[in-house]
């Protein structure tokens, strides 16, 4: 018996069936119908809505990567190299550090077009994610400077670019030149002192010039001896007097058209000596270029530097210098005047890297190629097989330096171990994206809690009631009579 018409409703027209084996067809062509709906019906909520997404796909890795780099771009500055030229507006400039005190910045920038001066100065700070990353701001340091006042003159040091050069002691930037400077007399030249000040320099890897200074007021016996004396070291010195004007125009000369720091103990005059160069306008090869400090007027950092008179009690100096500026010199190029310090760290110098700072152990080294040590970590001190001989003035200050470093060594090795931290770390956010943020400081000083603040009065209790327990135990008649008899 034949099964009645049934129809169902497709774009408006009626499809009718009369058999039996119509009805698969029909129920497939159903289901096709409410997956079209289906299908419909989400379309069209996305498009009123295209912020819900049906599922969401997990992000390529280079989308990670490009999110990545702009988080540590955006959050963490990274240091500028020096081919970099960051867009600049009104209120942001590029300049150099020419002077650091305490927490503040003098910086040298180029002003916009409508100022008169080709050149100003600015007291800027430093901003706080450097200072979280512990990326120092010294000065000669080329510095990206934002959040400009031009009227007060005051910024802030945004970012820092990448450095030629470093040195510790003292802190400051793409250097040059190392000028080594001491004094014949007064504070006396010492050997032991002088070889310090040498190595710290020779560790740096910059070119370096050792000078002596108040040759007036030795005799020229001792100035041949001493001449001498560092011919053997592996230097030639530049015997000067600032009272005189001995000598001064040929360290002109070495110092012209490029950046030196001028480094010493105190009272051997290199604020003496830094006037006397800025002021010596007779100077040979004088520079034909335009000075960068030249056209700032009325600066109290460019003026001439403080100089303090030798402590008669003592025979030293008296830190009249207490903060890092660098000053222009009349024949070209820059000069950073110094504090004085009597001692250098000799952080950067290692056990391995001692003997390299010694010019007469590199000497005996080159006059033995192609034969070498018997050990590649030879430290000098007698090994089997070793070039190295013993019979050299300053073997002694080798062998004193090697132990003092060797001590500061292990001590670092048992305080800090082999690992160290990065200044960064990296925290993971949405969708697996690493964040960088500044790794910060342990608290030194952190609140005790209520707990533990508590427990350490009731110990204290206890322990005074342990004390007058036997206070009185000692103060009991009974049984001061029990230990008689028992005795």
């Amino acid at each position: 018996m034949p099964i009645a018409s049934i129809s169902i409703l497709r774009h408006g027209t009626i499809i009718p069936t009369t058999t039996a084996t119509t009805l698969p067809t029909v129920a497939k062509l159903i289901r096709q119908i409410s997956t079209l709906r289906c299908f419909s019906v989400a379309a069209a909520k996305q498009q009123h809505n295209p912020n819900v997404s049906r599922k969401s796909q997990p992000p390529s890795k280079k989308l990670l990567r490009a999110k990545q780099t702009v988080k540590d771009y955006s959050s963490l500055a990274p240091v500028l190299s020096p081919q970099d030229k960051p867009p600049l507006s009104e209120s942001k400039s590029v300049g150099t550090v020419a002077a650091a005190q305490a927490n503040f910045m003098r910086v040298i920038v180029e002003p916009p077009r409508s100022f008169d001066e080709s050149k100003v100065e600015l007291l800027c700070v430093v901003k706080a994610v450097l200072k979280k990353i512990k990326r120092r701001v010294l000065v000669g340091d080329k510095v990206l400077v934002g959040s400009i006042d031009w009227v007060d003159r005051r910024g802030m040091i945004e970012n820092v670019y990448q450095r030629s050069s470093e040195i510790l002691d003292p802190p400051v930037a793409n250097v040059d030149h190392l000028l080594v400077l001491f004094s014949m007399d007064q504070p006396k030249l010492e050997p032991f002192a002088l070889t310090r000040f040498l190595i710290e320099a020779e560790s740096t890897g910059i070119p370096l010039t050792l000078a002596l200074n108040k040759c007036e007021l030795v005799d020229e016996e001792a100035m041949v001896a001493w001449n001498s004396r560092l011919h053997k070291w592996g230097y030639k010195p530049n015997f000067c007097s600032v009272e005189s004007k001995y000598g001064l125009d040929s360290l002109a000369f070495i110092l012209r058209d490029q950046t030196s720091v001028i480094v010493g103990p105190s009272g051997v005059g290199k604020s003496s000596l830094i006037n006397a160069l800025r002021n010596n306008h007779n100077a040979s090869d004088a520079a034909e270029g335009e000075n960068l400090f030249d056209p700032i007027l009325g600066s109290k950092w460019f003026e001439d530097q403080l100089v303090g008179q030798v402590s008669t009690r003592s025979g030293r100096g008296k830190h009249t210098t207490r903060n890092v500026s660098l000053l222009p010199l009349s024949a070209g190029g820059y000069l950073a005047d110094t504090p004085g310090f009597n001692q250098p760290s000799l952080m950067k110098v290692t056990k391995q890297s001692l003997a390299q700072a010694f010019p007469e152990i590199r000497q005996m080294l080159s006059d033995s190629e192609p034969a070498k040590c018997s050990f590649n970590d030879c430290l000098h001190l007698g090994e089997p097989g070793c070039i190295v001989k013993a019979d050299w003035e300053r073997y002694p200050y080798y062998f004193q330096l090697l132990d003092e470093i060797r001590i500061r060594e292990e001590f670092q090795l048992r305080t800090f171990g082999t690992k160290k931290e990065g200044d960064v770390r990296y925290k993971m956010g949405d969708k697996g994206v690493q964040q960088a943020e500044p790794r910060l400081e342990l608290k030194k000083h952190r609140r005790v809690s209520r707990k533990s603040m508590n427990q350490s009065l009731l110990d204290e209790l206890d322990e005074l009631d342990d004390d007058d327990n036997l206070l009185d135990e000692e103060n009991d008649p009974f049984l001061k009579a029990m230990r008689d008899e028992n005795q």
